[in-house]
């Protein structure tokens, strides 16, 4: 205990005397402009450096050669805990300020992506990291914005329509048998715009039953008429893995599928209105090599619709208003078959005086089937204190709606429990932004959440099984901290995040699986650099320490051509090959090497 305490001290006192402590900037080598507009944490578009709500916008490159999945883009924030059971998104918890995995929402250009059989599935991202402009994430409650899950906070991928006609092809090998091969095609005209990508990966793991093979694909259309834009996107995926030790001590296989299909309509100017239709499903073998001992068949499908409008009664008052209406379902050999519906009405009137004061007052009315409702007001504000300088502070409320998996799941190793109830939360946070001509940042945020019937699965004695009860009473308390530095050409860029938390709970019999495996300190500093013309670098370090553990450091280091035609890339994952697991009982892999070449055939775009 005495050496986990001592290098907690240093690695706190390393972290402060860097003076830092978190809040969230767009990330080093993959950072917008002070201009960045952003579409998550506000009922509106908006610029970056306007938003009242603690944001992170993090580009995703065109066809970078120095990342692999969008998990090396989230891992450079500092408040957001992807706890991987395999490499590359393969099967990974997504986790923001001490969340669990099912209390933080992800969406795909603002439709909802959770999976209403488990949160373990929310990260199935149904489309290639090629069709990606940028991933948003929003820190702390987006309830009033986006209904339920969004406890801990809310991750958007973002997709971009094209500019230019491009080509891209890209192959590459590594260790583990690692084989990889991507592709993405775009047109684009001032009346119709495509794009088309396809991607496969697959392993044969670094330890047995650790093996996997991903694949997806999508289609997006753009179009564009005097009624205004219409954006169709359609997307698949197939990822099969060996689950070793995954969900207990077995060696057990999964396979999952995922189909997205969505259209947004603009109506105008002011009005929108969008579909989404998501389709999931999973296979899990308990014991790989007898999968007549036990089998699990889910399919989990979700359908989704949303009004909205925009008003602006005078300059700086601008009301937003709609309402959604949202049905899930799941027909499961395990789960049984279950279906809900609920519908939504919201509104948010934003204020603003002289660039000095911005207030956002929203509410939203959630009825759920049943006749139960929930209510969930946010309060946001920010203070200019200076041009460069401004206060931020914010207040909500929000819930999150228990999985067919916690209601009614049962294997050997778990228990669900019809009789849960809805979790709720209550977040506060404030802190200082401060922005030098968007050459250098600092921002910290402080934040309390205050949960209600969190969901969490708990054992009386390690040989019994979990079971799955509401937690009456949990706080996180923290502070998150981000240091951005630019040189002017923006060809290279420095940041450094810092977030600290720590966790209250009301006393219970036996042994929480999910609460109390969040990340006390966690550090993440990003570099990049394009020190010729031709050469792109980037380097992430991760140091984390969980709650009883102690900390690991994880160092990611990369390489590629930046331009033309041929573009050959190197990739080197864990340098230090330290020895880690997000989570408990899974390994995750030491060090290891990924080479390759892109081939980029492209004309002029479009301004």
């Amino acid at each position: 205990m005495n050496s986990v305490r001592n290098n907690e001290i240093k690695i706190t006192a390393l972290l402060l005397t860097a003076t830092l402590a978190l809040g969230q900037q767009p990330a080093p080598g993959s950072t917008r402009s002070a201009e960045t507009i952003i579409v998550t944490g506000s009922f509106e578009p908006l610029p970056l450096e306007e938003s009242n709500r603690a944001v992170s916008s993090i580009e995703v490159p065109t066809g970078s050669g120095l990342t692999t999945s969008f998990v090396d883009y989230m891992h450079q924030d500092s408040s957001v805990d992807l706890q991987q059971r395999e490499v590359d998104g393969v099967q990974a918890d997504l986790s923001i300020r001490g969340s669990s995995f099912g209390q933080t929402l992800v969406l795909l250009n603002g439709l909802r992506i959770n999976d209403a059989q488990t949160g373990h599935h929310n990260l199935d991202i149904p489309i290639p990291l090629a069709s990606l402009d940028r991933i948003e994430v929003l820190h702390g409650s987006g309830s009033t914005l986006y209904g339920a899950d969004a406890l801990g906070g809310a991750v958007n991928f973002v997709t971009q329509e094209p500019r230019a006609a491009e080509l891209r092809f890209r192959a590459a090998a590594g260790n583990f048998g690692l084989n990889e091969q991507r592709m993405s095609a775009e047109v684009s005209d001032p009346r119709f715009s495509e794009r088309i990508t396809a991607s496969r990966d697959a392993s044969s793991g670094f330890e047995p039953d650790r093996d996997y093979r991903s694949s997806s694909t999508s289609s997006e259309t753009w179009l564009h008429s005097g009624m205004g834009a219409t954006d169709i996107l359609i997307g698949g995926s197939d990822r099969p893995f060996g689950a070793n030790q995954f969900y207990g001590n077995f060696p057990s296989w999964e396979r999952t599928k995922s189909w997205f299909a969505s259209v947004n309509q603009q109506l105008g100017q002011n009005t929108d209105i969008s579909a989404g239709y998501r389709r999931h499903s999973d296979v899990f073998v308990l014991i790989r090599s007898q999968p007549a001992v036990y089998e699990n068949n889910h399919v989990s499908q979700s359908w989704q619709l949303a009004l909205r409008r925009t008003a602006e009664w005078k300059k700086n008052i601008v009301f937003a208003y709609g309402a959604t209406a949202d049905r899930d379902q799941i027909d499961s050999n395990n789960l049984g078959s279950h279906a809900r519906n609920r519908g939504a009405g919201y509104a948010n009137l934003d204020l603003r005086y002289l660039r000095r004061l911005s207030l956002s007052l929203g509410v939203r009315e959630e009825l759920l089937e049943g006749g139960r409702s929930e209510f969930s007001p946010t309060i946001a504000g920010a203070l200019w204190l200076r041009s460069e300088l401004k206060m931020k502070a914010s207040v909500s409320r929000a819930f999150r709606l228990p999985t067919y998996t916690d209601l009614y799941y049962r294997d050997p190793a778990n228990i669900g429990n019809p009789l849960l109830k809805p979790e709720i939360a209550w977040s506060y946070e404030v802190g200082p932004e401060w922005n030098h001509k968007g050459i250098i940042s600092l921002q910290s945020t402080f934040f309390h959440r205050h949960d209600q019937n969190d969901i969490d699965y708990v054992r009386n004695s390690p040989a019994g099984p979990w079971r799955a009860l509401n937690v009456q009473q949990v706080t996180f308390d923290g502070i998150e901290t981000a240091l951005a530095l630019s040189t002017l050409k923006r060809s290279e860029r420095f940041q450094i995040g810092y977030t600290i938390l720590q966790a209250s709970l009301q006393p219970f019999a036996g042994m929480s699986k999910y609460v109390f495996n969040y990340p006390y300190h966690q550090a993440a500093l990003t570099w990049s650099s394009q020190p010729l013309s031709q050469i792109a670098l980037l380097s992430n370090l991760r140091v984390v320490q969980r709650v009883a553990t102690d900390p690991y450091a994880v160092w990611d280091l990369a390489a590629s051509r930046a331009k033309g035609r041929f573009r050959p890339f190197v990739q080197f994952s864990n340098l230090s090959s330290s020895h880690y697991q997000e989570i408990t009982g899974v390994d995750m892999p030491g060090r290891s090497a990924v080479a390759g070449i892109e081939v980029v055939l492209a004309r002029q775009g479009r301004p």
